[in-house]
């Protein structure tokens, strides 16, 4: 199984997507899903009724149905990622690997899979403002101009990232007039600014009146962040959005915490139920292959 955390180290953003793509791939030939459809779409049934120019007969020989040869510029599903970019996204500051390069890297390689698809994928990466913005293509063109923004923007935000704060209903709102016809929306973030999830409820309410599916990835460094399993020692705690810092120990805290955050996050995942759409957890420290199968499972639920 491929080390995502080392690979990046080694070689490009494409170089690491096919790594992973490939190895997600392979094990789920070898699971309980083996035989879902990931023979990826270099043909489609033929219908009948349409031009016999482009079937492909040795298929035929082999297999006595008919495929008609797909092409490059053939798309099948409208696809878009948004990133948050906000400053609580680089937990943890401390270490090499944290919830913004996951989300970086867990794009990358949806890119690579979407575009094997033949799906068109398009990008936006948000903090307070729209950061970046491209609309979905499906060209091979596009997707390395996807990967060098990403590798460019993970770049800068390792540089200058403290002090950004995020209004994600807003964002989302923003980017849901920008986005007309029907799409597959991916949206990462940890949502850790949301003051009222009311509102972020109705963003996704917005999305959803455009007849977008969405996918909401809860992005976390589940047994640090999520159960404060930290040394037992004083910590100068600082929140990385406002600057403020706070001298405690996680005993302290702890079990008030925990409380809490499920609280949010109950709420929240109970008001994107209502517009049928599921909050899904993306630990960091687990990899990409849930995140690749719920565009797949999805996927094949919309066609």
């Amino acid at each position: 199984m491929i080390n995502y955390k080392t690979a990046r180290k080694f070689g490009s953003l494409e170089f690491l997507s096919k790594q992973v793509v490939e190895g997600f791939i392979t094990g789920l030939h070898q699971s309980p899903f083996h035989g879902f459809s990931v023979e990826f779409a270099e043909h489609r049934l033929y219908n009948s009724g349409e031009s016999v120019k482009h079937l492909d007969w040795k298929l035929f020989a082999r297999t006595d149905k008919l495929f008609i040869k797909r092409y490059e510029e053939e798309t099948n599903l409208r696809c878009h990622i948004f990133l948050d970019s906000s400053s609580s996204m680089m937990f943890p500051v401390d270490q090499p690997y944290n919830k913004f390069t996951f989300s970086v890297d867990a794009a990358a390689a949806l890119i690579f899979l979407m575009r094997k698809q033949r799906d068109a994928f398009g990008l936006s990466i948000f903090s307070d403002a729209l950061d970046f913005y491209s609309p979905a293509k499906s060209s091979l063109t596009h997707q390395r101009f996807l990967l060098s923004n990403l590798e460019r923007i993970l770049e800068n935000q390792r540089k200058s990232f403290k002090n950004k704060k995020t209004n994600i209903a807003k964002m989302l709102n923003a980017l849901a007039s920008k986005i007309y016809k029907r799409s597959l929306v991916f949206i990462f973030s940890d949502f850790m600014a949301i003051d009222n999830p009311e509102d972020f409820a109705n963003s996704i309410k917005h999305l959803r009146h455009h007849l977008h599916e969405i996918i909401v990835f809860d992005v976390s460094h589940h047994n640090l962040e999520n159960q404060l399993n930290l040394k037992n020692k004083y910590y100068n705690v600082v929140d990385v959005e406002t600057g403020e810092s706070i001298k405690m120990h996680p005993k302290q805290i702890k079990e008030k915490y925990i409380t809490e955050r499920n609280s949010i996050k109950s709420k929240i995942h109970n008001l994107l139920k209502q517009q049928k759409v599921d909050l899904i957890s993306a630990d960091i420290e687990i990899g990409f292959d849930q995140i690749l199968l719920e565009y797949l499972l999805k996927r094949k639920k919309i066609y």
